[in-house]
């Protein structure tokens, strides 16, 4: 029977931390740190996120700026703003919430967010940076499975890796993470033949892909790590994830839970990024 990897206890710590070097920073330099969060329209998963990432703020000593746009704001508008905000030194991360209303250009929105403020680290320049090892952010939700895979004891080195899923968020930065810490990594997607097999090899096994229960136990090795990024809402209400829990857990070492596994490590590795941003700025080690 698997150990489950507790989500909120671990960003709870990341978070803790976090507010200790923020409440130093602040003492040492007199310097006060600033999330700028931009939604675009009324989204209601969207305002969700936002508000959770409004308290996060609040929780490790954070300033949070709210710019709720209309959803029929103009692509100049909103680059205009973006423009406004890389110039703001009151603003060490700019975070547009995605997705945006369909008129809108994502990838000219992501291009315009200077690179030194890219909390959620899309920007092409940190993506590159990800990719040959030296970066300053790393994407939030890679970075927070790292964290996860990093609490349960279990070393990356020399493991069998799979990722199923190859998304620019998740998949493919995922696989570079374990790639940097010696893992052997197979990605997988929905091109893939025979994903069971994949799944049977691996050590470390990272699900994101959208799809409720795809993984079951059978596929899973004996003692494998699984961590589940699935976020999947059934028809009776009840939320579940990419790999079916129950049947997994029978064969798992350790394995996260959906909801209260991945998710809250997201907004505690935005949180991370923002003070790493804050500290790169004012040249603080």
């Amino acid at each position: 029977m698997a150990n489950i990897i507790d989500g909120k206890a671990v960003s709870a710590r990341v978070k803790e931390e976090i507010a200790k070097e923020t409440a130093a920073v602040k003492a040492k330099y007199g310097i006060n740190i600033g999330l700028a969060v931009v939604i675009v329209g009324d989204d209601p998963a969207s305002r969700i996120y936002v508000n959770n990432k409004k308290k996060a703020c609040e929780t490790v000593g954070f300033t949070s700026y709210e710019y709720a746009l209309s959803a029929e704001t103009t692509q100049e508008e909103l680059l205009q703003l973006i423009d406004k905000l890389n110039k703001d030194d009151n603003v060490n991360g700019i975070l547009v919430q995605l997705p945006l209303p369909k008129h809108l250009d994502e990838k000219a929105v992501i291009n315009s967010i200077s690179p030194e403020k890219d909390v959620d680290a899309f920007h092409p320049v940190n993506v590159g940076k990800i990719m040959i090892g030296e970066y300053s952010f790393l994407p939030c939700t890679p970075a927070g499975i790292m964290e996860l895979i990093t609490s349960t004891g279990v070393e990356i080195k020399g493991k069998e890796c799979v990722v199923v899923g190859r998304s620019n968020i998740v998949g493919k930065p995922m696989s570079m993470l374990l790639l940097h810490q010696s893992g052997t990594v197979t990605i997988c997607h929905s091109k893939t033949q025979d994903l069971a097999q994949h799944c049977r090899k691996a050590d470390i096994l990272v699900v994101a892909v959208g799809v409720p229960k795809l993984v079951s136990g059978d596929m899973i090795k004996e003692g494998a790590v699984v961590i589940d990024v699935g976020m999947n809402r059934l028809e009776n209400g009840k939320l579940c994830g990419d790999v079916d829990f129950d049947s997994a857990k029978e064969k798992a070492s350790f394995i996260t839970p959906v909801p209260g596994g991945v998710g809250p490590m997201t907004i505690a590795m935005l949180m991370k990024n923002t003070l790493t941003a804050a500290k790169i700025k004012h040249g603080i080690e």
